[in-house]
């Protein structure tokens, strides 16, 4: 039987890639006599520049050093396929993994690293640049990022996001300067985020939501953000939808939300915004894949209500179900009862840990965890177990 492991990262244990090869052993235990392939997947958060460089044949990895989220210097990478296209991974550069203190330090950080990822992948020769966007450390508005591509123009910006409060429309004359470095470059947003950036639905308000900001500072960088926006709009003349001749305002878009802000910076820098998961799954090939094999088998560390919109794992679903192939999902934990899972196309869902004490014992050793538990769904699904 030929198997495809196409897994997302588990958040905070593994890698898509260390999932997928946890998934291969796993495999190869419960059914040595299946043949397996690895395909890691990503929906555009950290990872997403691995993903690619390990499944895009030709791609060349190019390391570069950019400013970290607290303003330490960190390593990154431009993944520059043979297409003129590069993939770059804004968690990187600004992801909070890089902090020591993500909430302590959320005043200040800076986005100003995924604008030097962009430039570096225009300096190495790219005519298409596609930024994976997901959570991020930093909350500004994507206002670091705008700095980075106009040294010197913007000096009010990249200082965090409660600065954005003072901002003024002098502060913002050199803001037409962030496009010059890019003639010629199409941008291209890949992300599942579907927030905008201001709002009760807005980037800020699902972060306080989610318990990462305090009631008090969410309001104040609403606020600030707001007032950012605001002196944009001021100096930045809209495009137009060409259809209904009706403004574009970029902080209202889909995904202008992602990375706190930084889709709102790249939809103002007239980027195009395609889901995450989507992007990875086109670029590497998952529909032959999934047409070449006998059983799909995807995963994630927890499946949830987020989910079932959008993510790696409903992308699996629905290219397995086109095919008409049976898809099945390994998960760290799931939140979803079987009528959710199978209205995505998934035949069933097996979690490592249903319990608090089973949750305890699969964090302190998460690769045999997995692999166990994939051993035992692989005798179930293998007719040559």
């Amino acid at each position: 039987m030929q198997v495809l492991l196409a897994p997302s990262a588990f958040a905070g244990t593994l890698t898509a890639a260390q999932a997928a090869d946890t998934l291969a052993t796993g495999w190869r235990r419960g059914a040595p006599h299946d043949e397996v392939r690895t395909l890691p997947l990503s929906d555009g958060g950290l990872g997403f520049a691995d993903v690619l460089a390990r499944s895009l044949p030709g791609a060349r990895s190019l390391p570069v050093t950019v400013t970290g989220p607290v303003g330490a210097r960190v390593a990154s990478v431009v993944v520059l396929d043979e297409d003129g296209t590069a993939y770059v991974d804004a968690a990187t550069a600004a992801g909070a993994h890089l902090m020591r203190d993500p909430a302590g330090q959320l005043e200040t950080a800076t986005s100003r690293g995924v604008g030097e990822l962009v430039l570096a992948a225009a300096a190495a020769g790219a005519r298409r640049v596609v930024v994976g966007v997901r959570d991020l450390g930093c909350h500004d508005g994507g206002a670091g990022l705008l700095a980075a591509l106009a040294p010197g123009a913007l000096p009010a910006l990249g200082h965090g996001p409660l600065p954005l409060a003072e901002v003024t429309a002098a502060d913002l004359a050199g803001i037409e300067e962030c496009r010059q470095p890019l003639r010629g470059v199409e941008l291209v947003l890949a992300t599942d985020v579907e927030e905008p950036l201001l709002g009760l639905g807005g980037a800020t308000a699902m972060k306080a939501a989610e318990g990462e900001l305090p009631p008090g500072l969410a309001a104040a960088v609403e606020s600030a953000l707001g007032h950012f926006a605001e002196r944009v709009r001021r100096v930045v003349p809209e495009r137009v939808d060409l259809v209904t001749g009706t403004p574009l305002r970029p902080d209202r878009l889909a995904g202008s939300g992602a990375g706190g802000g930084v889709g709102y910076a790249l939809h103002l820098l007239g980027a195009t915004r395609v889901g995450g998961a989507h992007c990875v799954a086109a670029a590497v090939g998952l529909g032959g894949a999934v047409e070449e094999s006998d059983l799909v088998v995807t995963g994630e560390g927890c499946l949830d209500w987020r989910s079932l919109h959008a993510g790696v794992v409903p992308g699996v679903a629905a290219a397995a179900l086109e095919m008409g192939t049976p898809a099945v999902a390994v998960v760290g934990s799931t939140m979803v009862g079987r009528r959710e899972s199978q209205a995505l196309g998934l035949s069933a869902v097996y979690a490592v840990a249903e319990t608090s004490a089973q949750v305890r014992a699969s964090m302190a050793d998460p690769v045999e965890a997995l692999a166990a538990r994939t051993a035992a769904v692989a005798r179930t699904w293998s007719p040559y177990r």
